[in-house]
């Protein structure tokens, strides 16, 4: 496999059984691969270590030791490990492949959390550490990346093992000294490279006051303030950090949850609970409380804030006898379980150590260790005795030499090995720039907005961008352009000026310049008309100009009474104005003169009534016939009944009094009144 140290192992066969079908993830220690396994045809993840880590014996056996005891751990929420073995001089882990996504990406979409939904995604990672403890097993890199939900929703958690299967070897610059990801490392794996199943707790404490608030409780500039945060400063309750307040099973953090995440991420090692089997009784017990929707219960928050178990726990087992080392005939039971591969400290805390490991005797590299029968205690002879005492100074000189060592080591991991630099994706699609980061160590999201330069569909920009630093594991996020942001802009015209800005600003758009003007048809207060035309599409926040009716315009009224109706006709055309006219007699205005109007002065609305009298003019009555031969006081009488005034005209004087005519004439019609003159004679 010597060309696939530069290609990698994609398309070949490993032990003729495993073929690598393409690349998960690559960290600083391993490459992740999914592979077919041809002998029992299911999907397989393989862990393959990195060039450089596994070029000596040593290494490749502690790796295998490290395989066989992670192996062992059998737990429903643990990744399970098939098999392990070496393919030109690098050793690899076969392991159980769980399609889904990460703890991390849950936090990302979803953080804050409501506390129910956090703690019982929590459960199954402490019920999976709980085991992994009873087990005398560390896992020592808890943190939301190595969470891994099935896509049927099964929690388990990944990479048992593998770190100290490295911190072992000192050519890859470890030298015994672990450092986890920064923003969950435990403090005395800062400060003294030490690791117990308190430091497990410690890392689970910081991923559950994540997810409840949202924020990480250690944070700085660089890897080294936040590490030295972790040393230095006690976390505060998560519940500081969220605006509202436990109630009745909703909302906030109750006090008692908040004692549980305060204790088990409490700086001092001591005051943490023992280990996860103690905190998973905890966790079940605020798991109970926040079901019943209890505010605050005393009892509770005393009880999750004890270091040891308030009673036997199924899940905290007698911790298994360690097997002698370098040779020393000895046997112990730490305080705290302990992985095989740890020594203990006077006082009682567990170290690593670069002596030897214990080996399955299945395993290639297995060497001679005397025979010690399951649980049995070796007497302490002299001989043994010099022997622990020789093993004792050794491991005193091998811990300063991994603190000196692993110092540089953890400072360079700390400020450049824990990031990795991303690739320029603008202007590439989504599939293209998945594609891209295929196989790379952080997760790209995407989100969409608008652009007007960046076509619909492609990358406009990353956050990081190109060739910037991005913690491992951590996320990339793309902005997809959505193409040139447009609103169609709505018909406001008859609306009302409230109705017309509402539904501008439905569209994104804004209201312009606001003008009146009168309209003889649009009623006042309501839209004329609009600067942009409907239908239109524009920019975001474009304005929209309108224009606001005030109406019908005033017209100064006219008086026209006594003046021939048709000018008061003409008048009123011009102006928009609508006539009620009435007519009547009228013995001094003339016929089709105006009599009067209604309003006479003032002002009225282009489209307004006017009421108007027009004169018919006299009441016309006829000159009575049969008056010429009449005398005069019949004919007189004759014309005052007919409504006319007589008048006596003598043509003769002295005369009979005989009418001889009139004028007018008989059966002429006149108005009204007019007077009739009868001629005498």
């Amino acid at each position: 496999m010597t060309s696939e140290r530069t290609t990698g192992p994609i398309g070949h066969v490993l032990d003729d059984r495993y073929e690598v079908v393409k690349k998960l993830a690559r960290g600083g220690m391993a490459t992740v691969y999914v592979a077919h396994d041809l002998r029992l045809s299911r999907t397989v993840a393989i862990k393959v270590m990195n060039d450089g880590l596994g070029d000596t014996g040593e290494f490749s056996a502690r790796f295998d030791a490290e395989a066989r005891a992670a192996a062992r751990l059998t737990h429903p929420n643990v990744v399970s490990v098939f098999d392990q073995g070496s393919d030109d001089g690098r050793p690899y882990i076969v392991m159980e492949y769980v399609p889904g996504f990460t703890l991390r990406q849950v936090i990302t979409r979803e953080a804050p959390m409501d506390p129910r939904r956090a703690v019982e995604l929590i459960e199954p990672v402490c019920a999976a550490l709980a085991a992994a403890h009873a087990a005398g097993l560390i896992h020592r890199d808890v943190k939301p990346e190595n969470v891994l939900i099935s896509e049927r929703g099964q929690v388990k958690v990944a990479d048992f093992g593998l770190a100290r299967a490295v911190t072992a070897q000192s050519h890859a610059g470890t030298a015994g000294l672990v450092i986890g990801t920064v923003s969950y490392i435990a403090p005395e794996l800062v400060t003294k490279g030490r690791a117990d199943p308190r430091s497990d707790v410690y890392s689970l404490g910081i991923v559950l006051y994540e997810m409840l608030t949202g924020r990480k409780p250690h944070r700085g500039d660089t890897p080294i303030q936040v590490a030295y945060s972790h040393v230095h400063n006690q976390i505060g309750p998560p519940s500081s950090e969220v605006s509202t307040t436990w109630r009745d099973g909703r909302g906030g953090i109750p006090p008692y949850l908040d004692a549980l995440v305060t204790t088990a991420a409490n700086r001092d090692r001591p005051l943490r609970p023992r280990d996860a089997g103690v905190l998973l009784g905890h966790l079940r017990a605020v798991k109970d409380a926040l079901a019943r929707g209890v505010a605050d219960d005393p009892a509770l928050d005393a009880r999750v804030r004890r270091t040891e178990p308030h009673e036997a726990s199924a899940t905290t087992t007698a911790v298994p006898t360690l097997p002698p080392r370098m040779g020393a005939e000895r046997q112990f039971t730490p305080v705290t379980p302990v992985s095989p591969a740890f020594d203990v400290t006077a006082d009682g805390a567990p170290f690593y150590s670069n002596g030897p490991t214990p080996y399955s005797p299945a395993s290639p590299h297995t060497r001679a260790l005397p025979a010690l029968d399951e649980g049995a205690v070796v007497p302490a002879t002299a001989s043994g005795t010099r022997d622990v005492a020789r093993w004792r100074r050794f491991a005193a000189i091998v811990a300063v030499l991994a603190v000196l060592g692993g110092t540089g080591w953890g400072g360079w991991w700390l400020v450049e090995g824990r990031w990795t630099i991303t690739p320029a994706l603008a202007t590439l699609t989504q599939g293209q720039a998945e594609d891209q980061v295929a196989g790379l160590e952080f997760t790209l999201t995407f989100q969409q907005e608008y652009s007007e330069d960046v076509p619909a569909g492609a990358i406009i920009r990353t956050e990081p961008g190109g060739d910037q630093r991005v913690l491992r594991g951590g996320t990339v996020t793309a902005w997809l352009s959505r193409g040139p942001e447009r609103y169609g802009v709505p018909d406001v015209t008859r609306t009302t000026l409230d109705e017309a800005t509402q539904a501008i600003g439905e569209n994104s758009l804004t209201v312009g310049d606001v003008a009146q003007s009168y309209h003889d048809t649009v009623a006042e207060g309501r839209v004329i008309s609009q600067g942009v035309d409907p239908g239109t599409q524009a920019k975001r926040d474009t304005p929209v100009s309108l224009v606001i009716s005030r109406g019908p315009a005033p017209v100064a009224v006219v008086s026209f009474v006594g003046k021939p109706a048709s000018e008061l006709d003409a008048w009123a055309g011009e102006n928009a104005i609508r006539l009620s006219v009435a007519s009547e007699n009228h013995d001094t205005v003339p016929r089709g003169a105006v009599i009067a109007q209604d309003p006479a002065s003032g002002e009225v609305r282009r489209g307004d009534a006017m009421a108007v009298l027009v004169s018919k003019g006299p009441v016309m009555v006829t000159v009575p016939t049969g008056l010429r031969g009449q005398g005069q006081q019949v004919a007189s009488q004759r014309v005052r009944d007919a409504g006319l005034v007589p008048e006596l005209k003598r043509v003769v004087p002295n005369g009979l009094g005989w009418v001889i005519g009139s004028e007018p004439g008989e059966g002429a019609s006149v108005p009204k009144g007019s007077t009739v003159i009868l001629n005498i004679v």
